[in-house]
């Protein structure tokens, strides 16, 4: 007797389906060929199929775009398979794109086509030629059987420009970027009856193209746009969501359509456990998005930061450091954070030089000088390589954090990276902090970008268009100035002037 718990399956209808209406459907033709060459469509797979497929009275697209996202191994794949199969041999489409964002991902996709194809007799005997070349991965169809041709490419921001395809397989759409797709797109306007379909994952990149796709997919009234998503509604910087990610089988179910069918209950609970996908769960098997990132200038007012520079600002006493590296590793930046004599803040810039192999040096060499009251290191950011090497050097987070000591590392919480860039914020809009108009921090603030944490925000170094290591330094120090004022007493200078 079979368990109701070993006959139970992921959600066969997604948490968000918006699609356009129509008349009829052309995806049982495509179902039917695709079981024709072995390929069982599962009960979901159907479904977007047969709505991304809808077909208008006059029999076009009643759709011109399908986005479908859904958690990695739940098979997605196979709905691509039965759309190509579909267009190539009973459409007859002129010339079908199947771009992917990494060459191999494309590659895979070709080989399972090809030997779906040459494993149907049916099929392979309507077959001009197959290309293997790299780069030249297609299949062409004899004159007979229409003479259509697929094409697998890679994308960049030119591949798919000059082509006329009418039918578009936009793969790992999550990585595809505005650039790219306008290369692509226009490449539909002329033709007749497009259609572009986008499968993805949630990105990483909280500022990526895909967002917007989401966006009018979420809405539900753009004409024309077929929107599947099984990601869970939940908040992946929010604590009891995370909570609830990890150990609420509901969700994992509901997410994951293939869970029951070919994802076991034994392998997600695995990757639920701390050694399997960690923070990453629940973008990667429950299909959650990041907040989206928003621009940064509108939290820092520029003309409230201009009218804050003193050339002549200084500091006077204790001092709070930290530093920040860029993602890149192109350069870092060292800043202070201190009182001047008349109680307004001083924020400075004292090191920003390319690289990174001086960092851990110099930081020695100004920590024994001024013993500030702590150094700032955001160790989830890309400085958390450095943590190593300062704590070889003697600068060590303290053993107590309620007790801190001169000199140690102040190591911030996600809501602290939070609190920081909001003080910051409220010291600019209050004016109670000055600077001395350094190029640095205006152009990192010129060209920052936020990304959402929690009810809060924070700078968004991989998505800002400038290196922002001066100002997230400068907005870690502060923090630290905030979080470790209370050593001031315990302040013994050996040189005030840096």
């Amino acid at each position: 007797m079979t368990s109701q718990l070993a006959a139970r399956r992921g959600a066969q209808k997604p948490r968000v389906a918006n699609y356009p209406p129509a008349s009829s459907s052309a995806a049982p033709e495509f179902i039917d060929l695709a079981a024709s060459a072995g390929l069982q469509l599962d009960p979901w797979q159907q479904y977007v199929l047969t709505h991304g497929l809808g077909e208008r009275p006059d029999g076009s697209c009643a759709a011109m775009k399908c986005s479908v996202w859904v958690p990695r191994q739940n098979g997605k794949g196979a709905i691509i398979e039965a759309l190509s199969l579909g267009w190539l041999f009973l459409t007859r489409e002129r010339l079908i794109l199947h771009s992917a964002h990494e060459f191999k991902t494309a590659q895979e996709a070709f080989i399972r086509l090809k030997e779906l194809i040459q494993s149907t007799p049916d099929l392979e005997k309507r077959v001009l030629r197959i290309r293997e070349a790299n780069g030249e991965q297609g299949i062409e169809l004899t004159r007979q059987a229409g003479g259509g041709r697929l094409r697998f490419i890679a994308r960049s921001r030119g591949s798919g420009r000059g082509f006329s395809g009418n039918k578009n397989i936009i793969d790992e759409a999550q990585e595809a970027t505005g650039q790219q797709m306008a290369a692509m797109l226009p490449t539909l306007s002329a033709q007749p009856d497009p259609q572009v379909w986008y499968f993805g994952t949630p990105p990483e990149d909280p500022a990526a193209w895909c967002y917007g796709l989401r966006e009018d997919g979420e809405a539900g009234n753009v004409p024309r746009l077929a929107h599947f998503d099984w990601g869970q509604d939940l908040d992946p910087s929010e604590p009891s969501d995370v909570r609830r990610g990890l150990n609420d089988r509901e969700l994992w179910y509901a997410a994951n359509p293939s869970l029951g069918i070919r994802i076991s209950d034994d392998f997600v609970e695995g990757e639920a456990k701390p050694s399997g996908l960690g923070e990453r769960f629940l973008p990667e098997r429950l299909g959650v998005w990041l907040p989206r990132a928003t621009e940064g200038p509108g939290v820092l007012d520029l003309d409230q930061w201009a009218a804050l520079a003193d050339e002549e600002s200084r500091r006077s006493g204790p001092v709070a450091m930290a530093l920040d590296i860029t993602p890149s590793r192109s350069h870092a930046a060292i800043s202070v954070y201190g009182l001047r004599e008349d109680g307004l803040g001083h924020a400075e810039v004292i090191e920003h030089r390319p690289g990174t192999d001086w960092v851990v040096e110099r930081l020695v060499q100004l920590a024994e000088r001024h013993r500030p009251v702590g150094i700032g290191l955001d160790v989830k950011g890309p400085a958390g390589s450095l943590l190593t090497d300062l704590r070889k050097r003697g600068l060590v987070p303290p053993d107590d954090a309620e007790h801190p000591q001169l000199g140690q590392l102040a190591i911030p919480t996600a809501q602290d990276v939070a609190a920081g860039c909001g003080q910051l914020a409220d010291a600019v809009a209050q004016g109670t902090l000055r600077h001395i108009g350094q190029d640095v921090l205006e152009t990192a603030l010129r060209g920052a970008k936020t990304r959402p944490l929690g009810d809060a925000w924070a700078w968004a170094r991989r998505l800002s268009t400038v290196d922002i290591s001066p100002l997230v330094s400068v907005t870690h120090a502060r923090w630290v100035w905030e979080t470790r004022a209370h050593l001031v007493a315990e302040y013994d200078v050996m040189d005030s002037v840096l």
